[in-house]
């Protein structure tokens, strides 16, 4: 996924005024953006002051039932699951049963030595030095793992890439980490916690952690553009990244989320700018804060926020303008399509601040 692309067509969007009028029909677009050479199954939509001004999807669930896809699929949502478990991390912070400058070693004492004094802040800025999939094999995960902890064990005894603190480098390992530390300090499965304090609270209630075990109503199949043609993608298992991206959920949830997050109902405004600030470290394309992606052009990094997502069966981008209210929502069932969701999501702004 090239994050960079989305970086400098937020650049020109900005900078031309994001209230000025733009040439662009969101509903003919979202039709031209599905079919086999694009998106099997895509949705859209966006709200403003927390209620939904336009919404719309084009294509079907499944190819083989013809089942439209819509603003109630259910479908994958890849990293935007990492916006979740970075409120989560919050809502303890202000709780001050976590802190966010606190070595690791704190909650998880039998981590290996070298991560003992990862902060907290570094797992969620991705600046820890812990590494990213290693290879095909784990992004294309096809072992279940029962625990977080079962699926640490893949990855935390390998080596930090750098030093914590000193570089930028994204992983959604250091997220699965995240999560332990969140079961640790509250004595709950990281799914119960986020039904209880996150989704419950922010009337998500088709928000689901992916079991592959486990037959959903209104599920979406998994589709992959190989940059010709859709096609069938094979189900992989996300029981290796839950709270970095093993999440199931629908457009109507996620505007509901930026809502929630808009209306501190999930944390307070003090909090969430905190976590629109980057760190002094080199970033390749967009700077990242903490578990989100600030899409606006410097010095006004957090004008756009947000988070991309991609993987086997799902592309997806949420954007929120938080001067506005407004939030941005566009997901899709097929994976390999990114440019062209972001690029839609980008416009689906300037649309709606023009109206």
């Amino acid at each position: 996924m090239n994050k960079t692309y989305i970086f400098t067509l937020l650049f020109l969007v900005t900078t031309t005024s994001l209230f000025a009028q733009v040439d662009f029909d969101p509903e003919q677009r979202l039709v031209e953006l599905s079919g086999n050479k694009e998106n099997i199954g895509i949705v859209a939509g966006y709200s403003i002051d927390g209620e939904v001004k336009w919404s719309q999807s084009a294509g079907v669930s499944c190819q083989d039932s013809d089942i439209p896809f819509s603003s109630t699929t259910l479908t994958r949502i890849a990293s935007i699951a990492k916006n979740f478990t970075a409120a989560a991390i919050m809502q303890l912070v202000e709780k001050e049963v976590i802190s966010l400058d606190s070595p690791i070693e704190n909650y998880l004492p039998d981590v290996p030595t070298d991560k003992k004094q990862i902060t907290v802040l570094q797992l969620m800025a991705h600046t820890s030095g812990i590494p990213q999939y290693l290879g095909e094999k784990e992004i294309e995960n096809t072992i279940h793992y029962e625990s977080l902890q079962d699926a640490m064990e893949i990855f935390i005894q390998r080596p930090l890439l750098f030093e914590p603190g000193t570089k930028y480098f994204y992983t959604t390992y250091g997220y699965v980490v995240l999560g332990r530390i969140i079961e640790s300090v509250t004595s709950m499965t990281y799914e119960d916690y986020m039904k209880k304090n996150v989704f419950k609270v922010a009337a998500m209630s088709h928000t689901f952690i992916e079991d592959i075990n486990k037959a959903y109503l209104h599920k979406s199949c998994l589709y992959h553009n190989n940059g010709r043609k859709a096609k069938e993608g094979n189900q992989n298992d996300l029981s290796n990244r839950i709270p970095g991206g093993g999440f199931i959920s629908t457009l109507e949830d996620l505007l509901n989320f930026g809502n929630a997050l808009l209306q501190d109902k999930l944390i307070t405004r003090e909090s969430l700018d905190k976590m629109l600030k980057y760190q002094p470290v080199e970033y390749d394309g967009n700077k990242y804060g903490l578990g989100w992606f600030l899409y606006g052009p410097p010095p006004n990094e957090n004008l756009v926020i947000g988070h991309s997502g991609g993987q086997t069966g799902c592309t997806s981008q949420l954007m929120i303008v938080p001067r506005s209210n407004t939030v941005v929502v566009v997901l899709s069932n097929t994976s390999g399509t990114y440019p062209a969701v972001a690029t839609f999501a980008s416009k689906l702004i300037r649309y709606s601040e023009s109206k």
